[in-house]
């Protein structure tokens, strides 16, 4: 409430020393005109006058009378100053609680009451108001540079511009109130006067580039586009029209003082109009257009002017006559001629300025090719791809993803990110694969590349993949030896894990027990003949201890590998633990104090009569994987049937497939808490062999896990099929 209570007190106040200015300005029209008709248009009265006095005979070769002549003056001022205030009052309308907006209201309507001689003519004979067009004017200048210096966002970028504009307003307020005093900027040198202005445009400036280049969006670009372009065609105009205003030729003709005043305030005009479309911003155009055309024209047009004159003037000397029809002639059918190649040539040293070499995409793979005959990386030529895409096109930024393992990773950047600039994808395919993608950004927001700039691109794409191939090689033989790497550290720990816990069950089970087993026997000896009793109880301690002995250094060589695969192997031992878990499936257990009884499990195993020779890895892993995926489907599966598939692909492919009929897979898969290998490290026993595995669900509703382990060797005759 504080907040727009403070607004609302401010657009008062702004609206306030608005309508002061304004009612100042139409107050001063009418003696702003008897001044004009009755003083200065015959006479000299002042050197703020639009035009320097003239006679009566020059007036009347146009038809024109005092009366009339000072009228034009008057209207073209009045409606010069009339556009700087619908300015104003568009952006108050529309803006009125932005402060820029406020802001640039004031700027407009101090900068259109004080642009022309009006007021300062018309309130000259008035000692109370005679001050009045010098306070606007340094009130409208504070608050344009005001704003340049805020413009769009509202901070000071960089801050330290602020220190600068302190003092400058400061200068501004000491020189109003000391009139007539050393701190009169009037009474200022000419030299440090412009220094001290110079300083402040110099300082906008550069607020102005550097906001642009680094803390801008794309729409506050625009918006600073407009009304830079805005200020520099008014200033340069400005200073064009007013070199004309001193040359003699117009001195003894009053009506070309008309036109160079018209065209003068149709020059300035423009600062109210591209301020409006840049604070207006649902209202923003794209300039880019605008200025390519304007700065073409504008060069095109001086080109002309000069080639003509010299031509001209050339000629003059060389025939020792002025004025001459033939000479003219010929200047008007060289200019006539090299007008068109003159605009081409002119609008591709633009286009190439503002949108780069599209045009030319032969000079720029020629370049790309110098770049990369140096001994270069894949990585570092893909590195020039880039920038020379983003220098040839002036691109904001430019960057190149590489997809490896089905994940992009970015393999090369130029340029910064653009906020607020589209960004637009193209596809990097080589021999009909694709490798990539590469991410361009527009040079402005919703920006539509032209055909010569997707020409390009394509161009530049097609020797991108090449490259991109070198280096996805590149990159994949890195991930592979990196991968190489981690399983020879995986496998040095598993083994030295292996053999810490074989010597800690050696040397702290198995070694006490076994000379524990020798002070036994040396005490049996003992007893033999004195206690026979005490010997025979000795001993049957004895064969306790040694039952308990081998039992452990059994479990142990289990660990390391089933006894059962040595005895019957792969498919007996396998027939065996499912005869095991057949046994145990429908018996009673205790879960968590209460007894429950499963279902009957009903297991069938389908494999070839015989298997080839396999490796001792492939055995123990196939094993140990169908173990676990047995033990899974009792525990937690809640099925009635399973089947057991074992199969031979190609001679050198064991294929291993356990299907059930249960509830199938969970959404969530938790770790077991009771230990055993898991999910995980079935996967982790068939990766390490080469081999892939798959956890899906099964036709009858279930769970299906196949792992494939690949071995050498083998027949095509142990084929057989998986159904």
């Amino acid at each position: 409430m504080l907040v727009r209570k403070n607004v609302l007190i401010l657009q008062i106040l702004v609206v306030a020393v608005c309508a002061l200015m304004i009612g100042f300005y139409i107050n001063n029209i009418s003696s702003y005109y008897e001044i004009l008709r009755t003083d200065c248009t015959l006479n000299p009265c002042s050197t703020l006058a639009p035009a320097p006095p003239t006679t009566l005979e020059a007036l009347s070769v146009y038809s024109l009378t005092p009366d009339i002549y000072s009228l034009w003056f008057v209207i073209m001022e009045c409606t010069f100053s009339f556009l700087f205030y619908l300015a104003a009052f568009i952006i108050f309308i529309k803006s009125k609680r932005d402060l820029l907006g406020l802001l640039a209201m004031v700027a407009l309507v101090a900068y259109g009451t004080t642009f022309t001689s009006l007021v300062y003519l018309g309130s000259e004979n008035n000692s109370t108001l005679a001050r009045f067009p010098e306070a606007i004017a340094g009130l409208g200048r504070m608050a344009f540079f005001l704003f340049l210096l805020l413009f769009p966002k509202g901070q000071f970028v960089p801050k330290w511009t602020m220190f600068v504009y302190i003092p400058f307003c400061m200068i501004q307020f000491v020189s109003f109130m000391l009139p007539g005093t050393s701190f009169d900027l009037l009474n200022w040198s000419n030299t440090t006067r412009l220094f001290y202005y110079l300083t402040m445009i110099g300082v906008t400036i550069f607020s102005q580039v550097y906001r642009y280049r680094k803390v801008s969006s794309s729409i506050e670009k625009q918006q600073t586009k407009w009304v830079v372009y805005g200020a520099i065609i008014s200033l340069l105009g400005s200073v064009m029209i007013s070199g004309f205003f001193v040359y003699p030729v117009f001195a003894n003709n009053p009506v070309s003082y008309l036109y160079l005043s018209a065209l003068l305030y149709v020059v300035v005009a423009i600062i109210p109009l591209t301020l409006v479309l840049a604070i207006l911003r649902r209202r923003l155009w794209d300039i880019d257009p605008l200025v390519n055309r304007t700065i073409l024209y504008g060069a095109l047009s001086l080109a002309i002017i000069l080639l003509y004159a010299g031509i001209v003037l050339y000629l003059g000397s060389i025939f020792k006559t002025k004025d001459n029809f033939m000479i003219s002639l010929f200047s008007t059918g060289v200019v006539a001629v090299l007008f068109s190649p003159l605009k081409e040539r002119l609008q591709r040293l633009l286009n190439r300025l503002m949108k780069g070499r599209h045009d030319d995409p032969y000079s720029v793979l020629r370049e790309l090719g110098d770049h990369l005959v140096q001994p270069l990386s894949p990585e570092e030529a893909l590195q020039e791809v880039a920038r020379t895409i983003k220098s040839a096109l002036r691109l904001p930024f430019v960057e190149i993803f590489i997809r490896v393992n089905d994940e992009e990773k970015m393999a090369a950047i130029a340029g910064d990110s653009a906020k607020g600039c589209d960004v637009h994808s193209f596809p990097i395919i080589h021999g009909g694969e694709e490798l990539g993608t590469m991410m361009v950004s527009s040079r402005s927001h919703d920006e539509v590349f032209s055909q010569e700039d997707l020409r390009l691109m394509d161009v530049c794409l097609r020797q991108t993949g090449v490259i991109l191939q070198n280096v996805k090689m590149t990159w994949g033989m890195q991930l592979l030896a990196q991968d190489l790497q981690e399983s020879r550290e995986r496998i040095i720990y598993a083994r030295e894990e292996e053999r810490l816990h074989i010597r800690r069950n050696l040397h702290d089970d198995l070694a006490p027990k076994l000379l524990s087993l020798a002070f036994n026997v040396a005490a049996a000896e003992q007893y033999v003949n004195k206690q026979p009793d005490k010997a025979v109880e000795l001993l049957g301690e004895l064969r306790g201890v040694i039952r308990t002995t081998v039992n452990e250094i059994r479990t142990m060589v289990h660990d390391l590998r089933p006894p059962t695969l040595d005895e019957f192997g792969l498919l007996g031992a396998i027939d065996a633990r499912i005869n095991e878990i057949r046994k145990t499936a429908g018996e009673k257990k205790e879960q968590g104090g209460a007894v429950s009884v499963t279902a009957p499990l009903k297991i069938c195993l389908s494999a070839p009569p015989q298997l080839p020779e396999l490796p001792a890895a492939v055995e123990v892993a196939a094993y140990r994987i169908i173990t676990e995926a047995l033990v899974n489907v009792v525990k937690h599966a809640e099925a009635t049937e399973c089947t057991v598939r074992i199969a031979v692909r190609s001679g050198s492919r064991l294929e291993i497939e356990v299907n059930d009929d249960g509830k199938g897979l969970p959404l969530v898969i938790k770790p077991s808490k009771m230990g055993g290998i898991g999910m995980k490290s079935i996967r982790e026993r068939t990766v390490e062999l080469g081999g892939h595995c798959f956890f899906e669900k099964s036709d009858a509703g279930g769970t299906r896990v196949r792992a494939v382990l690949p071995f050498a060797g083998g027949e095509e005759g142990y084929e057989n099929s998986i159904n």
